[in-house]
């Protein structure tokens, strides 16, 4: 793997983080999928386009990116090891021949200049060290006149989720975690001004950033959904896994049970930008 700059988040999704993410990949495509529509119409990928995934995961967003660009290409590009494995995988088993994954860190990988046209991102792009230099090498990797659509998470208040762990937090006696406001975290994409710095700071135009809402199924019912969102890495590592935080998620987490499934509806920040 080329050379790692942001060590921390290398470190968690080689870990815990990345391990669970592989393991559950169709749960938490479940929570994602969502989204893709809005994104995959923003990014407007033409048949013929060469498509970077950045910060892939699993690869879902990849393998439909490769299928709309039939005669191009969808490249995804992750630190974590055990998603490229299981994304790998899984573009094997659907027969997705027009895609490939590699190990790397988006902020200092070695593009090649103007080999994209078109770069995407679902919720994998708001942790780097340097948000600056990452969009600037993602811009460079991008031909003049290439552009992005990435999906960020927006900031939790007066969202499903939110509501559910501040009440989880709260109930387990613990602060609740932060979002974000001071630039880092999962929400550091989620104001609209701080994310038309960065991207035009990186050298991109036209930069937007729009809300859009999608549902997010946690679970088949309130016990399945309450034991995942336990294990999830930020509810883990915030609030720990003893089993007095997966009863009161499920306690939680009931209104939202239907015989579909446990539905939160979720927000996320739509960013648009052209590389002049």
């Amino acid at each position: 793997m080329a050379d790692i700059v942001n060590t921390g988040q290398a470190e968690a999704w080689n870990g815990y983080e990345g391990a669970h993410w592989a393991a559950h990949h169709d749960r938490y495509d479940a929570v994602n999928s969502g989204f893709n529509g809005p994104l995959l119409a923003a990014a407007a990928i033409g048949e013929a386009d060469r498509v970077l995934d950045v910060g892939c995961g699993n690869g879902q967003l990849t393998r439909l990116a490769a299928r709309q660009a039939r005669l191009g290409s969808a490249q995804g590009l992750d630190l974590s090891a055990p998603m490229l494995d299981r994304a790998h995988a899984l573009a094997a088993e659907e027969g997705v021949a027009n895609v490939t994954f590699e190990q790397g860190d988006a902020q200092v990988h070695p593009f090649t200049d103007g080999s994209f046209d078109v770069a995407v991102s679902r919720f994998g792009v708001m942790f780097f060290a340097d948000p600056v230099a990452a969009f600037g090498n993602i811009g460079r990797a991008l031909r003049p006149g290439g552009r992005v659509a990435l999906l960020c998470m927006a900031h939790l208040e007066g969202t499903d989720l939110g509501g559910v762990l501040a009440a989880l937090s709260a109930r387990a006696g613990v602060a609740e975690p932060a979002t974000g406001r001071d630039g880092t975290g999962p929400t550091s994409l989620a104001d609209p001004a701080r994310v038309r710095e960065i991207l035009s700071a990186a050298g991109f135009a036209d930069v937007s950033s729009d809300l859009v809402e999608g549902d997010q199924i946690w679970g088949r019912d309130a016990a399945d959904a309450a034991r995942f969102l336990a294990d999830w890495g930020p509810v883990r590592h915030n609030l720990g896994d003893g089993p007095e935080v997966r009863a009161i998620a499920e306690e939680e987490l009931r209104p939202f049970a239907s015989p579909d499934g446990v539905r939160l509806r979720g927000a996320a920040r739509l960013v648009t930008a052209v590389r002049p």
